[in-house]
């Protein structure tokens, strides 16, 4: 059956819509955003692409997939400001670089038991699983991007992650409850017996996610941030072609992390709010690459292997805290910033009236973008180098 939108405009037009009808629901409906956005745009391409209603190629898919992809990773990155990882504290920042080592660990446990089910694809899939639990949604998108997931299992490998970080919210909401008795730590900010001591209280912030708050967007600054942008993918592209060795997606974050710390890039509004919207068209079109028949013929060895990696992560993270004398009300927002990112992660501390972690959650949720491409593609490589591909 011919699909009846084809026309690349049309499609573009389709998308948008859909995506600012998901930003939409997540703003006014609660189930809505416990779903999120990305879920929302993921599943409703799925049902057009599905229902034979759009086509599985198109130069519009190209161009989201491609620079307006590149794009999202610049505008993100550019909302990390290093300068601010002191509000995250000693004792957060620990619990962050467990939670990573935790991530590691646990794509090469999935690895070595699993990756005779994927053959020379295992060292991409563990790379993308640990860049997305360093960090979230845009390490997946850009590790995905330089390792090259094909899209079979690029679409199998989102619906994981996408199940995975949802499980995991709800784990590290009742972890702290079934865990406070055996960490045997003082809550609320008191020390622990022979232990680091706790980061005092710290104000509250609003309970409104400030990554997808509304800002007053000048043109100079989207005009900017679009012009910048563009010149770090050209120049990414660039220093790759000099430098094969090093994929463009790294020089692409280091570009945009060097660029984000100068004051001048920081005070350019609406990063974030491109950037997620970006990110987001990209969440579209993997949503209708997401034909159920093609899925099924990778089979579920995907969902194994990302709960492999989740489940180590939650022991070793966990662990570790434990026999570092770390509060598991830390612990447990170190993680889910790595699983799930600076939304989730500050959602988590919302809920549970952490207030004094709220800023911490987001400070290490935004380092985990920037260190999250990093360690995706060095875990790949010594997967790479382990098992061949």
């Amino acid at each position: 059956m011919t699909p009846p939108l084809e026309h690349p405009l049309g499609l573009l037009a389709l998308i948008a819509g859909m995506t600012a009808a998901a930003f939409w629901l997540e703003r006014r409906y609660a189930w809505a955003r416990q779903a999120s956005a990305s879920l929302l745009v993921i599943a409703g391409g799925a049902l057009l692409s599905n229902l034979g209603l759009v086509p599985l190629a198109s130069p519009a898919y190209d161009a989201i997939t491609g620079p307006v992809t590149s794009l999202a990773i610049v505008w993100l990155l550019f909302a990390v400001d290093l300068s601010t990882l002191k509000a995250a504290g000693p004792r957060m920042l620990l619990a962050f670089a467990v939670a990573l080592a935790a991530t590691a660990a646990g794509a090469l446990a999935a690895s070595l038991a699993l990756g005779h089910a994927f053959a020379d694809d295992a060292w991409r899939l563990a790379g993308v699983m640990t860049g997305t639990y360093s960090g979230g949604s845009v390490n997946f998108v850009a590790v995905s991007r330089a390792v090259g997931l094909e899209d079979e299992l690029l679409v199998a490998a989102t619906a994981a992650d996408n199940v995975m970080t949802a499980l995991w919210v709800g784990a590290t909401l009742a972890l702290p409850l079934w865990l406070a008795g055996p960490f045997r730590l003082r809550r609320a900010g008191r020390p622990a017996s022979g232990g680091l001591r706790a980061e005092p209280a710290r104000p509250a912030v609003d309970a409104e996610n400030p990554l997808q708050k509304e800002v007053a967007l000048a043109p100079v600054s989207l005009l900017a941030l679009l012009t910048i942008g563009l010149l770090v993918t050209i120049a990414a592209e660039a220093l790759e072609g000099v430098w094969p060795a090093v994929p463009a997606v790294l020089w692409l974050t280091t570009l945009a992390l060097a660029l984000a710390q100068l004051p001048w890039v920081r005070r350019l509004r609406g990063t974030m709010q491109l950037g997620l919207i970006a990110l987001n068209l990209f969440f579209a079109v993997i949503g209708i690459y997401s034909r159920v028949g093609e899925i099924l013929k990778v089979g579920v060895e995907v969902f194994y292997f990302t709960a492999i990696v989740v489940l180590v992560h939650g022991l070793l993270a966990f662990g570790a805290a434990w026999l570092l004398r770390l509060d598991v009300e830390t612990t447990a927002v170190a993680s889910q910033a790595a699983v799930g990112g600076p939304s989730t992660a500050l959602a988590l501390a919302v809920s549970r009236g952490w207030t004094h972690l709220q800023l911490p959650a987001v400070a290490v949720g935004l380092l985990g973008y920037a260190v999250g491409n990093y360690a995706g593609l060095a875990v790949a490589a010594v997967v790479r180098r382990l098992l061949g591909g």
